[in-house]
């Protein structure tokens, strides 16, 4: 863990967000003994990477929420960052309480629909219900339909068509290749092979056009679906993957000239957000051109945290530098495709080292906290 730092009473590190970037930070800020508030909506971590399964199996939830208080006593507060005021060196939240910072990590990650996310200022038990509700769903309706072709809509459409291998599942997508981009075209095809192999039928280049007018995420028997192509289809649950975005609202006052066009912050090679030395940005809401994923997330956390310290050290400052592909998509609990540093890797590695179990185990291990198997 190393040792703890002798530090200035007015050092207080201000974390906005409590995904994988703001625990791992959080974590390190503790193990040094430089104080910290973890800030986030939720009042448990949400390790998201389960939420699918959680939409699929009974029980699986309750294993996706891990409380902060347990892990983070006091440094911890519930709350939503609705505004950060760099020239007084606070964030505000809800309601108006203030809170004051050194040096601030942003870590807002992305925003989507439920039940790929899950943003909104809630209690561990109450996000619990919220995903037993929608397995109840799933299990009611007899014929499927998910909504986008990416990463999660692919996990998703495998993950109802393993647990539930009797109903109609179709995967809509606007394009006509399958996944991230950024994943080996190889991997991608697997992708589609691996669908098809399992039952889940494939509308691709198309988009539902009548979106707007139909119910999502709830059984209601036979819903017409008529995409931008013509083609009419009937389903009974419509499950969105599609529309994530960064997720901006706590910043987007304060640092709007240091946003990408998607609302991403411009940051150095020290994750420092361009043009302020005491405010680093982690994981999904950085600019910097790779996956959106956990896994780099923490790595982000590592760089950031190490250049608060040495930055308090006057040291110099380490850069990050984004590494070759690693994406690994659990295809069900039996199956996966996936790729490390640029080489494809066989099924039944990704089958193994994720998707059984979806490396559950290892957040709440991160978070000092017993699996509740």
């Amino acid at each position: 863990m190393g040792g703890q730092l002798s530090v200035d009473p007015s050092v207080h590190v201000v974390i906005v967000g409590g995904g994988f970037g703001g625990i791992a930070a959080a974590k390190q800020l503790r193990d040094k003994g430089v104080p910290f508030t973890l800030l986030d909506m939720r009042d448990a971590f949400h390790h998201n990477v389960g939420s699918l399964r959680a939409s699929v199996q009974t029980g699986f939830a309750r294993r996706t929420f891990i409380p902060y208080s347990e892990t983070f006593g006091d440094s911890f507060r519930q709350g939503r960052v609705v505004r950060v005021d760099l020239e007084a060196q606070v964030v505000v939240l809800e309601g108006g309480e203030e809170i004051k910072f050194s040096h601030l990590i942003l870590c807002t990650g992305s925003d989507g629909p439920f039940p790929g996310n899950l943003n909104e200022v809630t209690d561990r038990k109450t996000a619990i219900e919220k995903y037993e509700d929608i397995v109840k769903e799933i299990q009611a309706a007899q014929s499927v339909v998910v909504i986008g072709g990416g990463s999660t809509g692919v996990e998703m459409a495998a993950e109802v068509k393993t647990e539930f291998p009797e109903k109609k599942v179709l995967l809509i997508h606007s394009h006509i290749a399958l996944a991230d981009q950024e994943l080996l075209p190889c991997v991608r095809q697997q992708a589609k092979e691996v669908l098809l192999e399992k039952g889940v039928e494939l509308l691709l280049g198309e988009k539902v056009h009548n979106l707007s007018d139909l119910s999502l995420n709830v059984n209601q028997k036979d819903m017409k679906l008529l995409t931008d192509k013509g083609t009419e289809l009937v389903a009974d649950l419509l499950i969105p993957c599609m529309g994530n975005k960064v997720n901006s609202a706590a910043y987007r006052s304060a640092l709007e000239d240091k946003m990408a066009e998607n609302g991403a912050l411009r940051v150095n090679a020290h994750l420092q957000v361009e043009g302020l030395d005491n405010v680093y940005a982690v994981g999904d809401c950085t600019d910097v051109k790779e996956p959106k994923m956990a896994y780099h997330a923490g790595l982000h956390a590592d760089v950031a945290v190490g250049n608060i310290i040495k930055s308090l050290a006057q040291k110099p400052l380490s850069s990050y530098k984004p590494g070759s592909v690693t994406m690994l998509l659990a295809m069900g609990r039996d199956d996966g495709v996936g790729q490390f540093n640029g080489f494809r890797l066989a099924r039944f590695l990704v089958a193994q080292g994720k998707s059984k179990d979806l490396l559950v185990w290892k957040s709440w291990k991160e978070m000092g906290q017993i699996d509740p198997k």
